[in-house]
């Protein structure tokens, strides 16, 4: 049920012989799936060749040809979806149906990108010169580095090979060594839908190493990163020693605002099924819920009793409504995270323990009466564990709300016109949910402020992040 997984350069895959492998572990069973091979710095040269080749194919395909080849690796992960989806729960442990939409979302993104492509749009600007022509085109940016995380497998790869195609640019991917079979498959359909050798290279191996190796080549003209801060940081500084242009999607710690006007318990069905999608590891997920306080203790009873109630397992059962953490790393971080709930004197309303011993599950994890200070309002769980904390005034939450160096996403329920408006207003965040979990879609732009990064990807943002705008005078 897995797939064959290696190294995809030049339009040729390599199997890894001779090179350092590691092991790609399901996280419901942790059992072995396949070995992963790394590439080398040799391989990576080739990469970087076989893109500089890619390039100049690409570039010079018009954006009706180019959109075609990219329409078409959508459909065909569109037929694959099933079978994608599949692999994607083995090796990350979402719900099947879960991974299923992922994949779906992942197709759509460069769907959206084929044609998008074709409105790569320039501007005529009135001339004050008589007989001068001044006017601004728009090129693709080069050769691109792109590094994605673990958890989402199809669509963080996806927003990223489909910005990039549909500018006109090759580029080399580093996917994640955890949940390399589904990047695996993204590029098969790249590859059966006819898009040019050196297009697209997929390649795994030591991520610093990997980084730090492509970043020092004056060949890549931009860089691509979703990820941690501190990894972005250290990243964006290796990009800035070439001017490299960069898009940077970091780490987030959502406030949920839940205002009276709403009813608490239909709010806090919602909010449950939000937080606890993918085990609570989305960067995006909503992860501090500030409830007024003459909702608070309702919404607070309805949220516990959701999290009881999910059914934890292998996200190939279909019974199951949430499956494992991703890594071993992620149950001793949701552990660390619980006992300083509990040291601060914190209550824990439900879970706060591994479950079981197989697999990497944590119970869903409801924390009520928690200091701000505490590591789960300070730091970003990325895991299935809520602090629900009750607020008096609009002023004082959204105080809270600011109060931490991440700006990626923020939600807010209320009934109110004039409060929805205020609201969105206030929160310093790049992206905004009234009344509404579903901030990422294709046709919309994705992207933080403060430390949780800059750029975007998606929507028309995301497509002129792999571009350069060029003014011309021409007398």
């Amino acid at each position: 049920m897995y797939t064959e997984l290696g190294l995809f350069i030049g339009g040729k895959w390599s199997n890894g012989a001779g090179r350092k492998a590691e092991a790609v572990v399901n996280p419901a069973n942790e059992k072995t799936l396949a070995e992963l091979p790394h590439a080398s710095k040799a391989d990576l040269d080739e990469a970087l060749e076989a893109a500089k080749k890619g390039f100049e194919v690409w570039r010079k395909t018009d954006s009706w040809a180019r959109g075609r080849v990219m329409a078409k690796a959508a459909d065909i992960i569109r037929e694959r979806a099933e079978h994608i989806a599949k692999i994607l729960t083995q090796e990350q442990g979402k719900p099947f149906a879960e991974a299923k939409i992922e994949v779906g979302a992942a197709a759509d993104v460069i769907q959206w990108m084929a044609e998008e492509g074709k409105r790569a749009y320039g501007r005529v600007i009135p001339s004050r010169l008589p007989g001068t022509r001044t006017f601004t085109t728009q090129e693709p940016v080069g050769i691109v580095a792109a590094f994605t995380p673990w958890n989402f497998p199809a669509i963080t790869p996806a927003r990223k090979i489909a910005g990039a195609l549909g500018a006109g640019c090759s580029l080399i991917l580093k996917a994640s060594e955890e949940v390399p079979g589904t990047a695996v498959e993204l590029a098969k359909a790249f590859a059966d839908a006819g898009l040019p050798e050196g297009v697209l290279n997929l390649v795994f191996g030591v991520p610093a190493e990997v980084s730090e190796h492509l970043l020092s080549k004056p060949e890549i003209r931009k860089i691509s990163f979703t990820g941690s801060i501190p990894v972005g940081k250290h990243l964006a500084k290796l990009a800035a020693g070439g001017m490299k242009r960069a898009t940077m999607e970091l780490g987030g710690h959502s406030p949920v605002i839940v205002f009276d006007d709403v009813d608490p318990e239909k709010t806090a069905d919602f909010a449950a099924a939000g937080k606890f999608r993918n085990a609570g590891q989305v960067c995006i997920s909503p992860t501090r819920f500030f409830v007024q306080e003459n909702s608070y203790k309702k919404f607070a009873e309805r949220f516990t009793e959701k999290a009881k109630s999910l059914k934890l397992g292998d996200g190939l059962d279909k019974d199951t409504k949430m499956g494992p953490l991703a890594n071993a790393r992620r149950l001793d971080a949701m552990a660390n995270i619980v006992a300083d709930c509990q040291s601060r004197g914190a209550k824990v309303r439900t879970g706060g323990s591994r479950h079981g011993n197989q697999g990497y599950f944590f119970e869903p994890t409801v924390v009520t009466d928690i200091q701000d200070d505490s590591k789960l309002m300070t730091q970003e769980p990325f895991g299935p564990v809520a602090p629900i904390i009750p607020f008096k005034t609009f002023d004082e939450v959204v105080a809270r709300a600011n109060s931490l160096e991440f700006g990626l996403a923020a939600y807010a329920f209320t009934t109110s016109t004039k409060t929805a408006n205020a609201i969105s207003d206030a929160l310093q965040s790049g992206m905004v949910g009234v009344n509404t979990f579903t901030i990422s879609m294709a046709e919309t732009p994705f992207g933080g402020i403060k430390e949780s990064g800059y750029g975007h990807e998606g929507s028309v943002e995301g497509l002129e992040a792999y571009t350069n705008k060029k003014f011309v005078a021409q007398a």
